[in-house]
Order: structure tokens, then sequence, then C-alpha cells
């Protein structure tokens, strides 16, 4: 205590300068660091010496078992006092670093983040990829796939599905280490000068209508896709990727992906720290939604519903067996949480996100290891509260807990029916109860909801 008194005041003054400006944190641990780097330096000095001193025979051909014994007494036991030694000294500058950032008032920096929404198509996956959305330090992509999707064909089925599953994959991994020129070979028409009028809801990627990415906008030129809030010039691919590359993370809403066990590449890159959300809903709900969204796609579902005309094909019957079964075997995946997927993935229905949204968003971020910010949360308060009649089939404005099960009063029980003879084992396994009668499927009071989905499966 006498020698700090002693010290200089104007020593006192510079260390107070230091705490009040952030600015010169870096620099104040940097300092501290060469400081600790020198104490250490006479330690491992000594053990350099003595590792220089061991013995260094090199072993003959026919010495099979002397080197091993060489190697146990001699140098292996210096290197390993040396690689303490080094050891020690990074998590004493780690330490000193949090210390000093907490004094200064600082957060400790997050590590980059690469967020994966998957889902199929009308789960709530667009409401749901808002959360990130609204995110100022995360950078957004909306259904980037969408361009390969329109670009390559594939055929439903076999090999041609594994084909548009690692082309995706592939895409994706770009995407995340924020190289976007990858889509412009996707695009049509296609850029020019990495300039496009045409990526896919550019308006539903807020970083893609900010500046310095929203340029002025150039007359004559039609944007198929345009910002929603702001007037912007064509999308430049290059100014698009920089502000990727400045975002301290990065999510992508896709439904164009389900097999989950495709995305290991990804998992094991060490240029990403993936985290996966998988969006299920009631497969019932989702049929119902898509008759609404895709009337033309399920025009023979409609009728067989409405008046019995037209049977129902069995292909199409099997087509939604096959895109449940995708659905849960990625699931049980995921829950059997294999070594390459540890800690990387979660599953989330969307009736649970409608009931109760911001508690589903901060269990969302808390899993991916970022800090949500208040504008996330102001995000969710104003738009699961909207009017009944204020919403689009592609709005993300939500009465969420009103219309998480609108569906059951839209569908007969007959074509309700119909989906859990073909999704019975996902419906299990996400917990949605199968109902007997109309009575049931219309009944409020009668929950059709497991208290949630399971965690881990074995």
């Amino acid at each position: 205590m006498e020698r700090r008194l002693a010290l200089p005041q104007d020593f006192w003054e510079v260390l107070h300068c230091l705490k009040m400006r952030s600015k010169y944190a870096v620099l104040l641990v940097f300092v501290v660091g060469l400081v600790i780097i020198e104490k250490e330096n006479n330690f491992i000095s000594r053990v350099s010496d003595k590792l220089k001193q061991s013995p260094q025979v090199l072993p003959e051909a026919n010495e099979t078992e002397a080197s091993p014994v060489l190697a146990e007494n001699g140098s292996l036991a210096s290197l390993r006092q040396l690689d303490t030694a080094f050891s020690q000294l990074r998590t004493r500058l780690r330490n000193v670093t949090l210390q000093l950032s907490g004094e200064l008032g600082m957060a400790a920096p997050e590590p980059r983040r690469h967020v994966l929404l998957m889902a199929t198509t009308r789960t709530g996956s667009s409401f749901v990829g808002e959360f990130f959305n609204q995110q100022g330090n995360i950078f957004y992509l909306f259904e980037p796939l969408w361009h390969i999707e329109r670009t390559v064909t594939f055929e439903p089925g076999g090999a041609n599905a594994v084909g548009s599953a690692l082309v995706y994959r592939d895409v994706l991994q770009q995407l995340l280490l924020c190289d976007l020129y990858i889509l412009e070979s996707f695009i049509s028409p296609a850029p020019e000068e990495h300039l496009t009028a045409a990526l896919f809801r550019r308006g539903s990627s807020r970083s893609l209508c900010e500046e310095p990415v929203c340029t002025p906008g150039l007359k004559k030129v039609f944007e198929k896709y345009h910002c929603k809030n702001r007037r912007c010039g064509p999308l430049n691919v290059t100014l698009a990727a920089e502000a990727c590359r400045r975002k301290q993370h990065v999510a992508l809403k896709t439904v164009r992906i389900r097999q989950l066990e495709f995305l290991q590449p990804l998992a094991e890159d060490p240029r990403l720290d993936l985290r996966v959300i998988q969006l299920v809903r009631d497969p019932r709900a989702v049929l119902a939604s898509r008759m609404v969204a895709f009337s033309g796609k399920y025009e023979s579902w409609k009728k067989w519903a409405a008046e019995g005309e037209a049977p129902l094909q069995e292909d199409e019957v099997q087509r939604l067996r096959g895109n449940c079964e995708s659905i849960r075997l990625s699931a049980e995946l995921g829950l059997r949480q294999p070594r390459w997927l540890r800690g990387r993935y979660m599953l989330v229905r969307y009736e649970d996100v409608a009931r109760t949204p911001l508690l589903k968003a901060l269990e969302m971020y808390r899993f991916a290891g970022i800090r949500p910010t208040p504008q996330v949360e102001e995000w969710i308060r104003a738009n699961t509260q909207a009017p009944r009649d204020g919403s689009g089939i592609y709005s993300t404005q939500k009465n969420s807990s009103e219309q998480f099960e609108k569906w059951r009063f839209s569908i007969p029980f007959k074509l309700a029916q119909v989906v859990q003879d073909a999704c019975e084992p996902a419906m299990r396994l996400f917990g949605y109860k199968l109902a007997s009668s109309t009575h049931e499927l219309t009944n409020r009071s009668l929950s059709l909801l497991e208290e949630g989905p399971p965690t881990q499966v074995t």
C-alpha cells in the first residue's frame, strides 16, 4: 500500500484515463502481457537450456527399443515441461485480459458463430428467422438456396436427392464464410460486374438493406426483390460480402436441405463454429397451411377433402410420408448427439415459439452463444400481437398465441387422418398427439401437444 501511495500522481491519472476510455484497453492488455512474458522468460530459458543439454542420439536402424526410452527420459520430458510453461503463460494472459476487460466495463468479445436455421416450408421459419435478422451484429440471409433450386435441376429421390444435398451443402459452407460470390453462378440473369437486381427476397435481410450495402437507386433499373423501408440500387455482391465479414456472426435460413448428416463437413470445418436449429411443426398444420399458400399444387387434396370426388394419388401420400421421415431421421440424428454434432444441434417446435416467443428466442440465442440486443426483444413484442386480419401468408407479423392452432378448424378430420397415418412416427417423436375424432380435432380445450419435444434419444 505504501508503494502504491508513493507512485507519481500522473501514473494514476493515466490509469484512470485508460479505464474511462475503452479504446485503450487493447494497448493495456498488450503491455501487461509483455510484462508477464518477461517474467516467464527465465523459466522458459532454463527449460530450453536443459533441452539443449539432453543427449541427442540419432537411433540406429536396428535400435527400435532403445530410442523410445531415450526420448522418454531425456528430450520428451523437457518438451513436456516446455509445453506446460507455454500453456501456463497462455492461461495467465487470458485471465489478465478478462480481468482488465471487466475493470474497464468491457464485455469479453464473443467468438464468431454461424447459425443455420433448418426447416421446411410453412413451419414458421420466416418468423423465427427474424429473431436473428433483428440482431444488429448478425449478417442474416433469407433462403439463399432458392437460386440453386431454380438453376440446378434434380429429380426427387435416389442419387439425385444426394446430389442436390451436396450442392446445397457446399453453397451453404461458402455463404457461412461470407463468400457471396458463389451465388453469382446461380442468379438469373447473371450479375454484371457483381451487381444484381434479382437476389431473392433481398428485403428480408436487413444487412443487405443498410449502409454501405444500400447504394443509391438507379433510374430505369427494375428491382425484382427490393428493400422494404428504403430505396436501394442493385445489390453489389462485393459490398455485401464485406458487410458479412464486418458483422460478428452469420445466420442463414433455409427450407431446402433436410438431411442433417450432410452437414457434418460444415460442423467439422475449423473455420466455422456451426449451430444448427431444426424447426418443426405439426404436419397437419403444415399441410393446412400449404393448401392455402400453394393452392395449385394441392388442388387434388382440396377436392378430395371437400367433395371426395378424386381419390388421393398414392404417390402424393408417399411424398408426404417421405417428407415426414426425412425430418424425423434428421431430428433423431441430432438428438443422438454424435461427436461431430455435440453441442451444435437444437430441436425447436414452432408451437412452443408461438406460445412463448420471447422465451424461445432467448433459448435459441443462449444455445447459439450470442447475446441478444434489446432490439430483438422489441421486435418480438411488437410483432407477436398483430391484428388477426393484418397478416398475409408470408408475413412475419403474427398474433402468435392465437394463430398456431388455427389449422384445427380449417381441415376436415379425414384429411387429418391421412396425415396422421403417414407421419405418425415423426408426430410421436416431436410430441404431437393424434386426434381420434372430429371432436378431439376441433375442441380447443383438448391440447394436441405433449409437454415438449425430446432433448435426447438413444
